[in-house]
């Protein structure tokens, strides 16, 4: 296995205003990845992301991409119909945000086995956990 280089990050490059920080504070709802890949697909109406994303609520759909609109990353585009229509698609900023989510896709099929047996580990210590709470 190739050895990475490790990651040089120098205390100012971890500020407030860095946009190391701010990319990390995008990418730190978990929805969001699955999000800008599926609109990488082209426009798409809420409903059709809310299918497309098991375990994703309605109010989390709309925080996560209201979200995502503030940061520039998605459009939302109101059609004047009745009744109304509305679809999210990527900015160009969202655009260039697919090859990093690209990679970590990547990185996540390379090591699946080792992920998942981890994230069992962690079901199965949150169900014991829960099933011995008062």
């Amino acid at each position: 296995m190739e050895k990475t280089s490790p990651l040089t990050i120098s205390r100012d490059d971890y500020d407030l205003k860095c946009a190391t920080r701010q990319t990390f504070e995008i990418l730190s709802d978990k929805w969001v990845p699955g999000l800008i890949y599926l609109l990488s697909r082209g426009p798409q109406r809420p409903g059709e992301l809310l299918r497309r994303l098991e375990g994703l609520s309605k109010k989390m759909l709309t925080q996560t991409l209201r979200n995502l609109e503030q940061w520039g990353i998605v459009n939302r585009q109101v059609f004047d119909v009745i009744p109304p229509h509305v679809e999210y698609s990527l900015t160009p900023l969202g655009q260039a945000f697919v090859e990093p989510i690209a990679l970590l896709h990547g990185w996540a099929q390379s090591h699946k086995t080792q992920v998942g047996a981890v994230y069992t580990q962690q079901q199965s210590a949150r169900r014991a956990k829960a099933k011995h709470a008062p």
